[in-house]
């Protein structure tokens, strides 16, 4: 005769209660991972293939962030030349308005305030670095705050703090290009403008392309002007003009930059999306099994506990009462 006790049966459907919820457990993981083990012993022989493809992702998410770090560089970059630009053919106008009006009485402050345009964007920050400084990102590359400034310098170079180096970025396993752009490059030219025109008005001789150009005395960047000023002036005009084709030829490589970045960061993300149906595919990971063995393990828990529930009720010390 088989002997059946209280205790047996109590501890039968514990162990069958623990069981049930782990595989509940272990489902809810398979669900919520998309993976079928959560260490690569509990993939047997494809574990290796597991994990190469597992290396290859870590390296693509890192070439994706190196990306999207690469590709707001170049938008602010893009808003900082837009910005010197914009200084450039203000200063631009202005001369040229007044000439055409005969009369320059306002020009100076003008072109301060362009001057000012041009500064802040050869200055402008990104995530706390200066865009156009070079290797030295905490460093102001644009130190004349005012055209009198870049007056009162020994020369226009003086006046940038940028060093050479400009920043590469590697944006795939076989790429890496030139994303950096010196304040120097692409602002010097269109500083020496504006260094021209307030040595003019300080009374100090000019000399563009070979030619002297004498102020009769300072202050005569004002009123009518006279003949001398007048060719001073557009001489100016066009070094304004080769100085905005020049940064129009910058910010268009940067956008070309920010072309080919985009461009492999929507291939990375392909292959990001290819990869994880591989690895899908790799690990044997099946969503509607998945759901099944969770609802077959609830279904062993209620069934666990209805059991222990009912074995409350049917202990031998009942039945002696």
């Amino acid at each position: 005769m088989n002997r059946v006790s209280t205790n047996g049966n109590f501890q039968s459907a514990l162990l069958s209660l623990m069981n049930a919820q782990s595989r509940a457990q272990q489902a809810q993981e398979r669900i919520d991972s998309e993976r079928i083990a959560t260490d690569m012993s509990g993939y047997g022989r494809g574990a290796e293939q597991l994990t190469s493809l597992t290396s290859t992702q870590a390296r693509l998410e890192g070439f994706i962030n190196t990306g999207k770090t690469v590709a707001a560089r170049l938008s602010a970059q893009d808003l900082a030349m837009s910005r010197i630009y914009e200084g450039g053919t203000g200063a631009r106008e202005a001369i040229a308005t007044g000439l055409a009006a005969g009369n320059i009485t306002n020009l100076m402050t003008e072109l301060g305030l362009q001057y000012q345009t041009v500064q802040g964007g050869l200055n402008a920050e990104h995530q706390g670095s200066y865009l156009f400084a070079g290797g030295q990102g905490n460093i102001a590359p644009a130190t004349a705050a005012t055209m009198a400034d870049l007056a009162a310098a020994p020369s226009t170079a003086s006046t940038f703090a940028n060093d050479t180096l400009k920043q590469k970025s590697r944006i795939d396993e076989n790429t890496t290009v030139e994303t950096g752009f010196l304040a120097s490059e692409i602002g010097g030219p269109l500083t020496q403008v504006f260094r021209n025109l307030q040595a003019f008005q300080n009374g100090t001789p000019v000399t563009v392309n070979g030619v002297t150009y004498t102020p009769s005395a300072p202050g005569t960047l004002t009123g009518q002007p006279n003949a001398d000023v007048t060719a001073f002036l557009k001489a100016q005009l066009s070094e304004l003009d080769k100085a905005n084709v020049g940064l129009t030829d910058q910010t268009a490589k940067n956008g070309i930059l920010q072309n080919n970045v985009d461009a492999a960061l929507d291939a990375q993300q392909n292959q990001k999306t290819a990869l994880k149906t591989m690895m899908k595919d790799k690990a044997g990971y099946d969503s509607a099994q998945a759901i099944t063995d969770l609802r077959q393990a609830q279904v062993a828990i209620e069934a666990s506990a209805q059991v222990i529930n009912t074995l409350k009720n049917t202990s031998l010390l009942n039945l002696l009462r």
